[in-house]
């Protein structure tokens, strides 16, 4: 596992000049030009203070999410030369894009606390549980997901396109560019919409850390409205939904794979 980890993190960055610093760079773009648009043009930076910390612990959460299923989804493919020259637990191919995905995503998480610490951030117990889990959620959604998708892709390549697809608007299906209040006040509390919307696991992990970042450090009228109801407790739902796709990926992936040489 730490050869495989090691070769996707040197073929990546391969010839490149600023090697694992892109870690930094694409976030940081990302930031500045949602927080351009929306900040300024939407008006955001006004009506959820301090927006700079609403946005980015969204980005970080949506990243590692969007960087762990889109590279477990092509990670048997593309070792499809060890996959038929080397016996190992296939399902390394999908665990090593997590831990590359962690060693990118701890540097977004550093320039978040610095952040957050500036705008008046102080850390409690609740909010150190809440990013605990808001990661444990992210980490078995996306793996759950990506050896499902891994597995099936062997045989269908459009599955890796699909993915993109999903990678594309999940940014804009979550509450990281506006408040979940604009999406309870589009289709109302009790809608059907909006409970579909409320229960989407990465929408909880997006809140949570909100609650673990950005919630102290508003204003109480924002801490009263602005993140989705009882977060704490659906993000306890969520995890285990988490752990329920991570076994049934688990068990596609195994299924499949005992074709895996052939389909390569």
């Amino acid at each position: 596992l730490r050869l495989l980890v090691n070769k996707e993190l040197r073929v990546r960055y391969q010839a490149s000049f600023l090697g694992l610093a892109w870690s930094y760079v694409k976030p940081g773009v990302q930031f500045v030009v949602f927080f351009f648009v929306m900040g300024n043009f939407l008006q955001m930076s006004k009506s959820l203070p301090p927006f700079a910390v609403y946005l980015f612990s969204g980005i970080v959460v949506i990243n590692l999410f969007s960087e762990i299923l889109g590279n477990s989804t092509r990670s048997v493919v593309q070792n499809g030369a060890l996959v038929n020259k080397i016996y190992l637990p296939r399902q390394m191919f999908p665990v090593a894009t997590v831990q590359v995905s962690l060693v990118h995503f701890v540097p977004q998480l550093i320039v978040l606390i610095i952040g957050a610490v500036v705008a008046g951030w102080r850390p409690g117990f609740i909010e150190i549980v809440a990013a605990l889990l808001a990661i444990g959620i992210v980490l078995t959604l996306a793996l759950g997901l990506g050896m499902a998708f891994g597995a099936i892709n062997v045989a269908f390549r459009d599955v890796e396109n699909i993915v993109d697809l999903i990678l594309m608007v999940a940014i804009w299906f979550s509450p990281v560019l506006y408040p979940v209040q604009t999406v309870r006040d589009t289709f109302g509390e009790n809608s059907v919409m909006f409970a579909i919307y409320s229960s989407n696991p990465l929408t909880i992990a997006v809140e949570l850390f909100h609650r673990a970042f950005w919630w102290p450090a508003a204003s109480p009228e924002l801490q009263e409205t602005a993140l989705i109801d009882h977060v704490m407790m659906r993000g306890l739902g969520a995890f285990a939904v988490g752990i329920l796709i991570l076994f049934v990926g688990d068990r596609i992936f195994t299924r499949l794979s005992k074709n895996f040489a052939q389909e390569l």
